[in-house]
C-alpha cells in the first residue's frame, strides 16, 4: 500500500476535511489508521462505535498483502504478533474437499521457479508425464508441493521469513499471519487516536442528507450528538447503515454460486505447538475451520442453512473442536455478494458494509485492506468526482469478482456426492469467467496471469491440482528440455526445498524466541 502516485506525497489532497467513519472493528479502525497516516495535519477523522454492537472478529487468518498495510503504517512486525497473540500462516490444509479421505495444502510462495519461456508446474507435468511412461524414476515427480518450500516447511512444523535473493530457495517464502482480531482492532484505534483520530461512543439514529443532490451532511447520535462531515465511511458491517439505509445502493446477491450463510464460532484452547497454517475441513454441508493462535485455537463451521440446521452443525463443531471451549459458540448469519455501488456520492462502504464472500481463503480483511487503498488513491481532494466514483465501483467489482470465482472452484470441482449439498455445488453453474479459465487449464496446464489478480498462478494451481482438476497434457514449449537434464534438476530441486524446510526452525521455537506474547505461547507451551 503507497501514497497517491499522481502527487509524490504522503499526504491527501486538500478538500475533504472533516471524514465521518461509521462503525469500528477491523475494518473501521484500519480505515481510521491509514487515513490518519495520510491526512494533512487539520483534517478531522471521527470514528463513531458503540459498545452495544457486536463486533465480528472470531480469530482472523489472513493473506499475505496484510504484510504490506502494516508496513504502510509502520508497525513491527514482532511487535503486532506480540499484542495480538498471532501466529504465522503458510498456506491452508483443505481436507475431504476433493473427495472423502482426501487431503491437499494451498501454500503461499511458489513452485519451483518460473522461466521467461515457461512456468515450472510445466516442467512437473512433463516429468508426471514421462513417469506414468516408465521413462523416468518411480520416485519422480512426486507431488508438486514438495517443490513448494511453504508446503514442506508447513508440513513438518517450520518456519522462518523469506531471506536472501536471487536463487535462494529461502527467498520464496511467504506467509501471513493467524490473531486475534479484536487485539488488533485495539492496536490500530491507538495508533489512530494518536493520530488525531477522535471515537465516539454511541449509536447512529439518523442520517441527514442534502435535499437537492442527496449527499450526507451528517448523521445524528441516539444522544443527541450530530457528527457532520465532508466524507462518510460506512464501517457498520452488514447493518450497512449508510451505504444501503440511506444511500439505497442494492446487493448484488451470489448465494446461488456460494450457499452457505451461516456459520458459528467456537474458541478452545491451545493443544500443543500451534501450526504453521489454517486447516479446513469439508463437512456435510459447509465446512469447518481450524486456526492456531498463541493462547487459543479459533474454530468454525461455516454452512448453509438450506441444507442442514443449526443443531447439527452445534454438535459436530463441538465434537471435532480440539482443546476446552473458552467461550459458548458464537452464531453469525450473512450474505455472499456485494453492493452495486461502493461508493455513492460521498459514501464509501468498507469492509462487510460493501460486501463479504464467505472466509474460505482469509479474503475479507484483504478486500477491506483494497477498499481502503482504491479510495485514498482516488481521494477526493475537491470534491466526489463522478468518473472517479465510478472507477472505483468498477474495479472494486471486479476484485470481489476474481475472489469469488477463486472461492466456487472450491465447491464445483468435487468428487463428492454423499450429501445434498455437495450434490448441489458439485452440479451448480459457475460463473463463465471460471470456466473459462478452467477450460485453459484443463487444455495443456496454462493459467493466464492477470496483474490485477489478488490469487497468484501458483494458488490457482494448488486449488486446481488439488480438486482433482487436471491438464490433458504439457506446454509443448518445454519439450525442449532434455529429457536427462529434467530428470536430474528437477531431483535436485526437490532434494534442496527438502533440506532447506528441515533445516528452518520449528514454528514454535521461532514465535517464542521474536514475538511470544505474555500470556500467549510462552504460558501455554511452558516456554
Amino acid at each position: 500500500m503507497s501514497a497517491p502516485s499522481d502527487t509524490g506525497s504522503t499526504q491527501l489532497g486538500a478538500g475533504v476535511n472533516s471524514v465521518v467513519i461509521v462503525g469500528g472493528g477491523t475494518s473501521g479502525w484500519m480505515c481510521a489508521a491509514a487515513i490518519a497516516r495520510m491526512a494533512p495535519p487539520d483534517t478531522s477523522i471521527t470514528l463513531v462505535e458503540s459498545e452495544e454492537v457486536g463486533v465480528i472478529g472470531v480469530g482472523e487468518a489472513t493473506i499475505p498483502p496484510l504484510i504490506e498495510f502494516n508496513e504502510f503504517l509502520g508497525l513491527d512486525e514482532n511487535d503486532f504478533l506480540r499484542e495480538c497473540q498471532g501466529t504465522f500462516k503458510l498456506g491452508i490444509e483443505f481436507v475431504d474437499w476433493f473427495k472423502l479421505g482426501d487431503r491437499y495444502f494451498h501454500p503461499f510462495g511458489f513452485y519451483g521457479r518460473d522461466t521467461p519461456e515457461f512456468a515450472f508446474h510445466q516442467l512437473w507435468l512433463r516429468l508426471k508425464a514421462l513417469s506414468d511412461e516408465g521413462e523416468a524414476p518411480a520416485d519422480l515427480p512426486g507431488e508438486i508441493s514438495q517443490y513448494n518450500l511453504c508446503a514442506v516447511a508447513a508440513r513438518l512444523g517450520r518456519f522462518s521469513p523469506p531471506q536472501g535473493g536471487g536463487d535462494a530457495i529461502l527467498s520464496t517464502m511467504r506467509h501471513a499471519y493467524h490473531f486475534d482480531a479484536m487485539r488488533y482492532g485495539r492496536m490500530l484505534r491507538r495508533y489512530a487516536e494518536q493520530r488525531g483520530v477522535r471515537r465516539v461512543e454511541g449509536l447512529v439514529e439518523r442520517v441527514e442528507q442534502h435535499p437537492d443532490h442527496g449527499t450526507i451532511q451528517s448523521v445524528t447520535l441516539r444522544c443527541g450528538e450530530v457528527l457532520a462531515g465532508d466524507l462518510f465511511i460506512d464501517c457498520s458491517g452488514f447493518r450497512s447503515l449508510l451505504i444501503e439505509g440511506a444511500m439505497g445502493s442494492d446487493f448484488v446477491d451470489w448465494s446461488h454460486y456460494l450457499p452457505c450463510d451461516r456459520a458459528i464460532a467456537l474458541p478452545t484452547t491451545g493443544s500443543g505447538a500451534p501450526d504453521p497454517f489454517t486447516r479446513a475441513t469439508a463437512d456435510r454441508a459447509g465446512w469447518r475451520w481450524r486456526i492456531p493462535l498463541q493462547a487459543r485455537t479459533g474454530n468454525g463451521y461455516v454452512y448453509s442453512s438450506a441444507f442442514v440446521d443449526e443443531g447439527e452443525v452445534h454438535r459436530r463443531l463441538v465434537e471435532g473442536a480440539e482443546g476446552e471451549a473458552l467461550a459458548d459458540p458464537r452464531p453469525l448469519r450473512f450474505r455472499t455478494g456485494h453492493r452495486r455501488a461502493f461508493w455513492k456520492k460521498n459514501c464509501v462502504a468498507i469492509g462487510l458494509a460493501g460486501g463479504f464472500i464467505e472466509p474460505l481463503e482469509s479474503t475479507s480483511i484483504h478486500l477491506t485492506q483494497m477498499g481502503i487503498q482504491r479510495l485514498i488513491n482516488l481521494w477526493p481532494g475537491r470534491g466526489c468526482n463522478p468518473a472517479e466514483i465510478a472507477h472505483y465501483n468498477r474495479v472494486m467489482t471486479s476484485d470481489y469478482e476474481r475472489v469469488r470465482d477463486f472461492i466456487v472452484l472450491h465447491y464445483s470441482a468435487t468428487e463428492r456426492d454423499d450429501t445434498a449439498f455437495w450434490r448441489y455445488v458439485g452440479n451448480m453453474e459457475i460463473p463463465d469467467t471460471l470456466a473459462e479459465k478452467l477450460e485453459i487449464f484443463r487444455g495443456s496446464g496454462r493459467v493466464i496471469p492477470s496483474p490485477e489478480d489478488l490469487f497468484t498462478p501458483h494458488s490457482w494451481l494448488a486449488v486446481m491440482l488439488g480438486q482433482g482438476v487436471g491438464p490433458r497434457t504439457y506446454d509443448a514449449l518445454v519439450d525442449r528440455v532434455p529429457e536427462s537434464t529434467l530428470i536430474h534438476n528437477m531431483g535436485l530441486l526437490r532434494e534442496a526445498v527438502g533440506k532447506t524446510a528441515a533445516a528452518l526452525p520449528a514454528h514454535q521455537d521461532y514465535i517464542r524466541r521474536y514475538c511470544a506474547s505474555d500470556n500467549g505461547l510462552r504460558e501455554s507451551s511452558g516456554g
